[in-house]
């Protein structure tokens, strides 16, 4: 990874700075988008600053304009992309299937699916021969529907995996490999962007003595475990992995699917 340039989007916390994090440490060179203007700022700080070849950008990945003024600058300072990491994602609005309306269904599209779309059909055109994607999805949707009332979240989820294995189909003949990392539960801050509204009532009465996760007795994982996962599929090691989309959850989803 030394030397390389990645792109991470929703750098500004949780999973996308653990990333970012861990790509500076390895001697990537780091573009961090997210956003919040003061989580990215953040984050570049913590990587070592401008000053260690780094760069951020405050970005609305659901606006195709800002996304593409963001990859024009970037194309002005780098001359290649080797890693692309799509991870910005809200939770939204989880609500029962009547109730949700479409202006929160599509906020939550929006930013989800949408933001990876607009993520990997900008950074495309500057990524070097042999680079790799990943999109960072969820177990939502994809191995466990058991999450009541999360149907904006897990359909966004489902899609990105989609979108992930119709693009890697597409983008082998360039090299370019597209992979999928689907996190359980991790001790993030994205449950703050979560409005939960009247879901007792649709809940099945479920309960788990020990917590959600197996693997650690309910805890969640940390974000730093979700980046060595993106970090895995982003090195030489993972060279024949493609289209290919992983469960980072402690079996949380084996148990709840």
């Amino acid at each position: 990874m030394n030397g390389t340039r990645a792109v991470i989007t929703g750098a500004g916390s949780g999973i996308g700075r653990a990333t970012a994090m861990l790509f500076a440490a390895r001697g990537a060179q780091v573009a961090a988008l997210d956003k919040s203007e003061s989580g990215v700022q953040e984050t570049l700080n913590m990587m070592g600053g401008a000053s260690a070849g780094h760069l951020c950008m405050a970005v609305d990945v659901s606006r195709e304009d800002e996304m593409q003024t963001a990859f024009s600058s970037l194309s002005m300072k780098w001359n290649r992309l080797d890693h692309v990491i799509a991870n910005a994602g809200i939770n939204g609005v989880w609500a029962p299937l009547t109730e949700l309306t479409a202006a929160e269904w599509d906020h939550t599209m929006a930013v989800n699916l949408r933001g990876a779309f607009l993520t990997l059909k900008c950074a495309v055109p500057h990524l070097s021969a042999g680079g790799s994607i990943v999109i960072v999805s969820s177990i939502n949707g994809n191995r466990m529907f058991s999450n009541t009332g999360a149907t904006a979240y897990a359909c966004s989820k489902a899609g990105q995996v989609a979108l992930a294995k119709m693009a890697a189909l597409e983008l082998a003949r360039d090299g370019i490999r597209v992979n999928v990392v689907c996190p359980g539960s991790v001790a993030t801050g994205i449950a703050e962007s979560t409005i939960q509204r009247d879901l007792d009532r649709i809940r099945p009465d479920v309960h788990f003595p020990r917590g959600e996760v197996p693997l650690t007795d309910g805890k969640p994982a940390r974000p730093e475990e979700v980046a060595a996962v993106i970090g895995f599929l982003c090195s030489e090691e993972a060279s024949h992995i493609t289209g290919t989309e992983l469960y980072v959850d402690g079996a949380q989803s084996l148990m709840k699917g």
